[in-house]
C-alpha cells in the first residue's frame, strides 16, 4: 500500500525513484482508503538521519495493509545538530507538540548516538521518557529500535543494559520462540537479522521484566520482544531495517577511524556478512593502508565498488513480515479518532482484542 508524500521530504522522492509506491497528498485525498498515521521519532545523528527515514519508510510502505500511510518524522530538541541537519529538521519535521495535537496510530523510535556508558546521562534521556509515557497512554503500539529498547528497559522496567566484551556486529540467524503471537504469524521460524551494538539486554532481563521474548539468536541474543500486555510496546534489539550496504558503510567508517588514528586497532569484519573473496580484498587493502600509514602518504581508496555486487540481503523479507503484522494489528485495533486516548479506545487489559 502507498506511502503518502504529505510533505516535500526528499526521502519520498528517493523512495519513489527506487520503485516504491509513493503518491502525492492531493491524489491520496481523492481515494476512499483508510489512513494510518505513524510517527517516526528519529534520534539518529545527522549523517544517518535521511538513511534512517528511508529504511523505516520503506518497510512501512511495503506493508500489505489496505491503507494510506502518513509517516510523520520528528526528533528531540535536546539532540545536537549541525546547521544542515537542523535545517532539514526545521523544514520537514514536526514538533512533538504537533504530534500530540494531531495524534498517531503507531510510533517508531530509532536508536541514537551515545557519549559515555550511562544512558541516563544522555541529552535525550528525559525527553525520550516523556515521549514514551505519552505514547503508552495515547498510541496503539510503539516500536523501539535497539538503543530505544535499552532506554525503555532501563527507565520503565529497571533493567540496565550491560557492556559486551566484543561488539555484536554482523548478520545472525534467529529462531521464533512463539509461533502463535500475531507479530510472527506466517513467518519463517528461522531467519537472519543484522545487529550492531556494544551493549546488550540479556534474555533473562527481558524475562525478569515480565516481557515476552518472541525471537532470539544463540549468538546475538534477543531480537524481538513485546511488553507484558503483548503489544503496547514492541522491542527490537537488532536492525532489521538495515539496507544491504548498511554494515559495509559502518565498516568503512571504522576503517576510516583507524586510518586517521581515531582508533588503534584495525576493525574486525562483521560476522556472516562478507564473502571469502570480499575478505581477501579487504585484507589486501589493509596491507596497503598499513604501508601508507608507515610511509605517511595518502591512504588508498576504500574498495567499496569491488564489494557491492557480492553483498546479500538475507533479512529484508522477514523484516517486512514483522512490520506488516505489526501494522496489520494496529489497523485492526486502533481507534478511528487518534485524539482519543488509547486507554479509552480499547481494553487496556487486552490490547490484542479487536474493537
Amino acid at each position: 500500500m502507498p506511502l503518502v508524500a504529505n510533505t516535500d521530504l526528499p526521502s519520498f522522492l528517493r523512495l519513489r525513484d527506487e520503485g516504491e509506491t509513493v503518491i502525492p497528498q492531493d491524489e491520496a485525498e481523492h481515494q476512499d482508503i483508510r489512513e494510518l498515521h505513524i510517527g517516526l521519532l528519529n534520534m539518529m545523528p545527522d549523517k544517518a538521519l535521511e538513511a534512517t527515514e528511508r529504511q523505516f519508510f520503506r518497510l512501512i510502505g511495503e506493508s500489505n495493509q489496505i491503507a494510506q500511510f502518513y509517516v510523520h518524522p520528528f526528533t528531540l530538541n535536546e539532540l545536537q545538530r549541525s546547521v544542515a541537519g537542523q535545517a532539514h529538521i526545521d523544514k520537514y519535521y514536526m514538533s512533538f507538540d504537533e504530534i500530540k495535537q494531531s495524534g498517531l496510530d503507531a510510533l517508531i523510535i530509532t536508536g541514537a548516538n551515545v557519549i559515555g556508558s550511562e544512558l541516563s546521562e544522555q541529552p535525550f534521556w528525559q525527553p525520550l521518557h516523556e515521549v514514551i509515557d505519552w505514547a503508552y497512554e495515547n498510541v496503539t503500539s510503539t516500536l523501539c529500535s535497539c538503543l530505544a529498547t535499552h532506554a525503555v528497559l532501563e527507565f520503565r522496567y529497571k533493567q540496565k543494559r550491560r557492556p559486551l566484551v566484543d561488539k555484536c556486529w554482523g548478520v545472525y540467524p534467529h529462531r521464533v520462540l512463539d509461533i502463535t503471537h500475531p507479530l510472527v504469524t506466517g513467518m519463517n521460524t528461522r531467519f537472519d537479522v543484522p545487529h550492531s551494538r556494544f551493549n546488550q539486554i540479556d534474555f533473562e532481563q527481558f524475562k525478569a521484566a515480565g516481557l515476552k521474548v518472541l525471537v532470539q539468536s544463540e549468538q546475538a541474543c534477543v531480537h524481538l520482544a513485546v511488553s507484558e500486555d503483548g503489544f503496547r510496546i514492541v522491542f527490537f534489539q537488532g536492525h532489521p531495517e538495515y539496507d544491504v550496504v548498511s554494515l559495509l558503510k559502518e565498516y568503512k567508517r571504522e576503517v576510516g577511524a583507524y586510518i586517521f588514528a581515531e582508533r588503534d586497532d584495525y576493525p574486525v569484519f562483521p560476522d556472516n556478512y562478507f564473502t571469502l573473496q570480499n575478505k581477501a580484498i579487504f585484507e589486501e587493502y589493509r596491507d596497503r593502508v598499513d604501508a601508507a600509514r608507515k610511509q605517511a602518504v595518502k591512504p588508498p581508496e576504500f574498495p567499496e565498488k569491488l564489494i557491492l555486487g557480492a553483498l546479500d540481503n538475507t533479512w529484508h523479507d522477514s523484516a517486512e513480515a514483522v512490520i506488516n503484522n505489526w501494522i496489520g494489528k494496529v489497523y485492526q485495533i486502533t481507534h478511528i479518532d487518534r485524539r482519543i486516548p488509547f486507554r479509552d479506545a480499547i481494553d487496556p487489559d487486552n490490547p490484542l482484542a479487536l474493537v
